[in-house]
């Protein structure tokens, strides 16, 4: 298994993942596979060579995406010692053998990295215990709850909103 930064060429393979994983995990994400299905592939490509942000994958050794995770390093000068996880997901045939940990490991190291940053945000669904439990393994901290924060096909998540203090 391989983990590196997607770029360009990675583009297609990176949007039928992203597909995937709002059809397989609808209320883990604020996006829907509807908001998504028609994007052209250079709005892909426009997120994977952004200099904030940084779009890890998981590559198998056939060189299959079998996850992904995004960090987003805020920009402003008023919050730019921030950053934020979104987009994290691996795919199910790929689920409980580190990925998951792998992907997240490689968005912190990447943010340690810049010595502006001193801590990262994210937003995991409530009752998502599997990611709550890596987050928290990683040093995440629980800081508050949003309730409703997501409204999918009438049935409403909450979502926890952790930290992590570099």
């Amino acid at each position: 298994m391989e983990i590196r930064r997607l770029i360009e060429k990675d583009a297609e393979s990176y949007k039928k993942l992203r597909l995937e994983a709002l059809q397989d995990t609808p209320e883990a994400f604020s996006s829907s596979y509807e908001d998504e299905v028609n994007y052209p592939l250079k709005r892909t490509v426009d997120r994977l060579t952004q200099d904030h942000i940084y779009t890890y994958g998981a590559l198998t050794d056939n060189d299959t995406l079998a996850g992904t995770v995004t960090l987003i390093h805020e920009t402003k000068p008023k919050i730019r010692h921030r950053s934020s996880i979104v987009a994290m997901y691996v795919s199910p045939d790929h689920r409980k053998k580190g990925i998951g940990k792998a992907l997240v490991t490689k968005a912190i190291d990447q943010a340690r990295e810049n010595s502006h940053l001193e801590q990262i945000y994210l937003a995991v669904t409530s009752k998502n215990e599997p990611a709550k439990k890596l987050y928290t393994s990683l040093g995440f901290e629980t800081y508050g709850v949003e309730k409703r924060a997501l409204n999918v096909n009438g049935v409403f998540y909450d979502d926890e909103l952790m930290v992590l203090m570099l």
